[in-house]
């Protein structure tokens, strides 16, 4: 992990209340699909930095991309950022998602803004011999647009909607449960809202799927080191705690409480 001052290079809405910003690094730094970043919104006001995923990381000319959602006075502050304006940063942190050589096929299980998560994954993983299966889930058509990475990164995309304004109505977890023996994942990964992710945590269990399963965990966070203790939660039975930054955000579905 690294302190540094970065440069934004771009800042732009890819769906309603949703931005994408890419940062210039001053140094070249290796990254894991799965981390995150710890990134301050620029104002002296607001002194604890905004987790974000990291999409991908363009090693040739050292930027990075993040995508996230305005929700707060932050986020806010974060949108209006410019190219060339300077903002500091921790990076890279959290575990990652690793896919092992015996594992060849994946699938992604993803809801609204937990997507970004997965979209590195097929950016790590796309000269490999992987295949891979997206089940993406979303609000409505609206958040649709801007993700046509899934189509051109996976041998096969399902997208859900609440509404039912594209693609299937329904969810996410439920596009997958129906699409399981085509599938037939050697590895499953999922980052999304806790309801959809406890949505997962019950199906597999009631279908008798034992199939690894890793989470990607959406926990408000301080340090980003695991000193604040803000963003701990349960293990499985409650007798231990585990702090999403450092030990996460990337766990194994039946290791933490959802």
């Amino acid at each position: 992990m690294k302190e540094l001052n970065v440069k934004v290079v771009g800042n732009r809405e890819i769906v309603p209340g949703i931005y994408e910003m890419d940062i210039q690094l001053p140094e070249d730094i290796a990254f894991r699909c799965g981390q995150f970043v710890n990134l301050s919104v620029g104002d002296g006001a607001h002194l604890l930095r905004r987790p974000f995923a990291i999409l991908f990381y363009d090693r040739k000319r050292r930027v990075a991309g993040v995508c996230y959602q305005v929700k707060g006075e932050g986020t806010r502050l974060l949108s209006e950022k410019k190219e060339g304006d300077g903002l500091t940063c921790a990076l890279p942190l959290g575990n990652g998602f690793v896919i092992r050589e015996e594992e060849r096929r994946v699938a992604l299980i993803g809801g609204g803004v937990g997507v970004f998560p997965l979209l590195s994954v097929l950016e790590e993983y796309k000269d490999s011999d992987k295949h891979f299966r997206s089940y993406m889930g979303f609000r409505s058509a609206a958040y649709v647009d801007s993700f046509g990475a899934y189509d051109k990164r996976s041998d096969f995309v399902s997208v859900s909607t609440d509404d039912g304004s594209f693609g299937k109505k329904g969810t996410a977890v439920a596009a997958f449960f129906d699409d399981y023996e085509q599938a037939k994942p050697d590895v499953i990964f999922a980052c999304g809202p806790t309801p959809m992710l406890r949505a997962l945590k019950a199906g597999l269990k009631e279908r008798g799927i034992k199939v690894p399963c890793f989470v990607s965990l959406e926990e408000r966070m301080g340090c980003g080191i695991g000193a604040c203790l803000v963003c701990v939660c349960r293990k499985e039975g409650g007798a231990e705690n585990v702090r999403v930054c450092k030990d996460g955000p990337v766990f194994e579905i039946g290791e933490v409480e959802i």
